[in-house]
């Protein structure tokens, strides 16, 4: 079918709904904008599900320089210090913006804003709402918000098959609607589509989050940086149900602790303990899953009957399952939560495709390196936001349109490639296992069928992680088990993995005929 062509007189496009998405649109009012939602507003959005908070420096004894400190720690080397310094540094004024905008935020009795404590922070920083519902309570707050701006055009049910690009630029977007295919012509899209847990069995995102963003960008042409760096985080609730319920890091904030079936601590002997960083601590839990064991968070000394107050939907979510936490220890295992990685993007946003921007956690800024710090991913969102609205508001619109060839779009499924992805490219990794999973992946990534994306994605995360040959923040080869002090921040694009990946499968072709 050849798409019909919808006049949006040049408006940019921003693809994702979120808060990344939203922010981006708020910033650019009063200019219009059209952002486009695959599912109703605030479904199968990551960010609804995010519990801990936003981190930012406010009370009297942090700084931007001790949250500057910390984020480079837990980033492992690998993080972008100016990008990073750069967000800190907004992050107190960004709190007080969504404040205005009428973000619920939690406050002591004295009215001021109620700090939590996370893993690798130093100091109590987190800013939440609702005690464990902080994305859902924000990304409320700015959709209201949204709604209510006449320049902001929300079309839902809608989701964007591919970027159209011509003469190495963006000039428009395929939209896909009850399984017909429109067309928006534009010169500047922004990606803010969330990240890629979908692609893992064990997973806190919606299944859906396999990477569209990623896809789209690189059917475009764009670069990507540090792919190979995933985060599991270390407690998810270890139950059948997907996505899995997060407990939240604040729990171990409280003093929260992890115990096996015999109640014995498993990381009384570690430096940091519960709170270390995320990927010293999800190793923890998987070694200790891989010996057999049961692994417990246990806030009955804590919090006990408290816990329902300070944490009402991970109380939820455990009495869901059975099990009461002011009585109990919950059951926890690692699960695939954030990526670092995504398209390369300076500090406004801008990819390496021109009228291509990235925000949030589909776009790699440099500011999480090989781990990103609790509770910076909103922080992340809040900042940037501001940064790439005011890039894409100083980027000359008009449109023009080449000629489209016919096509019927596939639904994505990724449930069809979930298990290769589980087994080569979880907490622990090494180079047969990723081998193997190249040459699976391969022939589905160039395929025409509903996992063909999703195959795409996961090939590029697999090429990125074979590259690395080290072991460094949340990304672990055990045939590489040091870290390379010459390491640097990793660089893909889609060209360069169809020829690693091609050259991989002739290399084992060749071995084979031996």
């Amino acid at each position: 079918m050849t798409p019909d062509i919808h006049d949006i007189r040049g408006a940019p496009v921003i693809v994702g709904a979120g808060i990344a998405g939203l922010m981006t649109a708020l910033h650019l009012a009063p200019e219009p904008v059209i952002v486009l939602s695959r599912t109703p507003l605030g479904t199968d959005a990551s960010s609804t599900l995010a519990q801990g908070g936003l981190a930012a420096s406010l009370g009297e004894d942090d700084s931007t320089a001790l949250h500057l400190a910390d984020t480079l720690a837990a980033g492992d080397g690998l993080c972008n210090e100016a990008i990073a310094r750069r967000v800190v540094g907004a992050l107190p004024s960004a709190v007080d913006h969504l404040v205005r905008l009428g973000a619920p935020f939690d406050r002591d009795l004295d009215g001021k804003l109620r700090l939590g404590l996370e893993a690798a922070h130093s100091r109590r920083r987190i800013v939440h709402a609702a005690g464990d519902a902080t994305g859902r309570e924000l990304f409320r707050a700015l959709l209201a918000v949204a709604r209510r701006t006449r320049s902001i055009t929300l079309m839902e049910g809608m989701a964007a098959h591919r970027l159209v690009v011509a003469e190495g630029s963006i000039v428009g977007v395929l939209v896909v609607l009850h399984n017909g295919v429109f067309a928006l012509p534009t010169r500047r899209v922004v990606l803010a589509t969330g990240g890629i847990g979908g692609l893992f069995h064990d997973t806190t995102n919606p299944l859906s989050s396999f990477g569209h963003g990623l896809a789209l960008a690189a059917c475009a042409g764009a670069e990507f940086a540090d792919l190979e760096f995933v985060q599991f985080h270390p407690t998810a609730l270890d139950t059948s149900r997907r996505p899995m319920p997060l407990v939240s890091e604040a729990v171990r904030g409280e003093g929260a602790v992890l115990v096996d079936e015999h109640g014995h601590r498993i990381l009384a002997d570690m430096p940091g303990g519960e709170l270390a960083s995320r990927d010293v601590v999800a190793r923890a839990i998987s070694d200790q899953l891989a010996a057999g064991h049961c692994v417990y968070l246990d806030a009955r000394q804590c919090l006990g009957p408290k816990f329902a107050k300070r944490f009402p939907g991970i109380d939820a979510a455990c009495k869901q399952a059975g099990i009461d936490p002011a009585v109990e220890p919950m059951p926890v295992r690692p699960a695939a939560h954030y990526h670092m990685g995504g398209v390369a993007v300076d500090a406004e946003g801008r990819s390496s495709v021109s009228g291509l921007w990235g925000c949030g956690e589909v776009a790699c800024t440099g500011l999480h390196g090989a781990n990103r710090l609790a509770s910076n991913s909103l922080a992340e969102a809040v900042t940037t936001a501001a940064w790439v609205a005011q890039s894409v508001a100083g980027t000359c619109a008009g449109w023009q349109w080449p000629r489209l060839p016919a096509m019927l779009p596939l639904r994505p499924d990724p449930s069809s490639i979930r298990q290769v992805v589980s087994n080569a490219l979880g907490i622990v990794r090494n180079g047969k296992a990723l081998r193997d999973a190249i040459a699976k992946l391969l022939p589905i990534a160039v395929g025409e069928t509903m996992a063909a994306d999703a195959a795409l994605v996961a090939l590029l995360i697999a090429i990125a992680a074979l590259r690395r040959e080290e072991s460094r923040g949340s990304h672990y080869r055990s045939d590489f088990p040091g870290r390379d002090a010459n390491a640097l921040p990793s660089r893909l694009t889609l060209c360069t993995a169809f020829e690693n990946a091609v050259a991989l499968s002739w290399q084992a072709s060749e071995r084979s005929s031996w």
